[in-house]
């Protein structure tokens, strides 16, 4: 899937000149916890994010300072922190520097880019316009919409070993010849050796999400690699 599958579109945006007052009025009546800044020609210049509005002197919340910790800021530090808790306007309390993403970037990228810079959200540009926004919500929704699209269930105990042995062969901690697999009434049977518990949790995660499967019977045993000793489950 790509951002434009999931992805909102015509999202909310303020302006530069913008008062604070008003855009976080305008998160709190639309419940988002932040809104892409544009200029008149639509073009994304900054974000305004709740990060933005936690330290504030209308609410008591602006950082303060020891004396000695002020002297080791220096005045530069400290007048940077009052514009942040005191400006009006929200081109002055943005962060400019914005990570985007296009609309035909795959989620798998968009969700490293959200990893990478710790970031909520991610607004989509196309020849440099504002087209959408890609928020961990909108990833969420996607979650739940591909769980309603599972694949139908397997027919048969054949079908359904079949399907877990090709999701095995595909993973690289998968232990493919320590490992037997069977299928009775849509019970799975799990035997043989694994080397690592978590290898354990694993399989039976695999086998629980096939379609079909109506129960898991682990019969696994764990062999602790350099010792050989077996350990009870």
């Amino acid at each position: 899937m790509k951002a434009a599958d999931v992805m909102t579109r015509g999202a909310l945006t303020v302006t530069a000149e913008s008062t604070v007052e008003d855009a976080a009025r305008l998160m709190l009546s639309h419940r988002i916890s932040g809104l892409p800044v544009v200029d008149e020609s639509g073009a994304l210049v900054g974000m305004l994010t709740e990060g933005d509005l936690l330290r504030r002197a209308e609410i008591g919340t602006e950082r303060r300072h020891s004396r000695w910790v002020e002297l080791l800021l220096g005045p530069g530090r400290l007048a940077r922190d009052y514009v942040q808790t005191r400006a009006g306007m929200v081109g002055t309390i943005m962060t400019r520097e914005v990570v985007s993403i296009t609309p035909d970037a795959p989620l798998d990228a968009a969700v490293a880019l959200m990893e990478k810079h710790r970031v909520k959200r991610l607004p989509v540009l196309e020849n440099g316009r504002l087209v959408g926004i890609l928020s961990r919500a909108n990833l969420i929704a996607a979650l739940v919409e591909a769980a309603g699209k599972t694949e139908a269930a397997a027919t048969s105990d054949r079908e359904i070993r079949r399907r877990l042995l090709a999701e095995i062969e595909k993973q690289s901690w998968a232990p493919r010849t320590t490992l037997d697999i069977t299928v009775r009434h849509g019970v799975v049977e799990l035997s043989g050796i694994v080397t690592d518990e978590r290898e354990r949790e694993a399989l039976r995660v695999a086998a629980e999400r096939m379609p079909g499967v109506t129960g898991v019977r682990d019969h696994l045993v764990w062999i602790e690699p350099i010792s050989g000793m077996v350990v009870e489950q």
